[in-house]
């Protein structure tokens, strides 16, 4: 595996983590709001708080097999991580915000063609 493609990797794996870290430890701060774009009095809700912490560690979880397969070397799962990635960032950005696809599927997207090239 390139070092530029580790690098991306590990870019994805950690915004992944900032991720999760947003919504299950900081589920009702300003950052949080500001990232989401919603409100902080939506983001207390106790409804929404269980939702954003069961997300967070979908994201966790997916960090944390990233950079496993990034320690092991193991390219066609790093791909293969790369490309879930990319998938629910499209998901996204079709129906939440177009602009998903760049914010939590660009590092993605990038470290997915160098891992091709």
């Amino acid at each position: 595996m390139s070092t530029l493609t580790t690098v991306l990797a590990i870019l994805v794996a950690l915004e992944h983590l900032y991720i999760m870290f947003l919504e299950t430890i900081a589920t009702s701060s300003e950052s949080t709001s500001r990232v989401f774009g919603i409100s902080i009095d939506l983001l207390k809700s106790k409804t929404i708080a269980t939702l954003l912490k069961n997300q967070g560690v979908y994201n966790g979880l997916i960090a944390v097999l990233l950079l496993t397969a990034i320690w092991q070397q193991d390219l066609l799962w790093t791909r293969l991580l790369l490309g879930y990635v990319i998938l629910v960032a499209l998901y996204g950005s079709l129906t939440s915000k177009t602009s998903i696809i760049l914010k939590q599927g660009g590092l993605a997207i990038l470290g997915l063609i160098f891992s091709l090239i």
